[in-house]
């Protein structure tokens, strides 16, 4: 599959998804445009703040956190 063969796929799949999927859609391609992959930030961190951050993760995948779309 060349590049315009996956841009049409990735077209139609996103022109026929629900509002809200779209949302969500666009939060993990805003997030995975914008981040870093880089292991020395995890790293860095001390053992309560990745436990606070896999906490908050949890609670977003459970649908506690509040979600803010652009």
């Amino acid at each position: 599959m060349n590049s315009a063969d996956i841009k049409l796929k990735i077209f139609r799949e996103v022109d026929s998804m629900s509002s809200s999927k779209l949302k969500e859609l666009y939060g993990v391609m805003h997030n995975y445009i914008n981040s870093k992959k880089d292991i020395n930030d995890w790293i860095g961190t001390s053992v309560a703040q990745q436990q606070g951050i896999e906490a908050a993760i949890k609670e977003l995948e459970s649908d506690k956190g509040k979600h803010i779309w652009m």
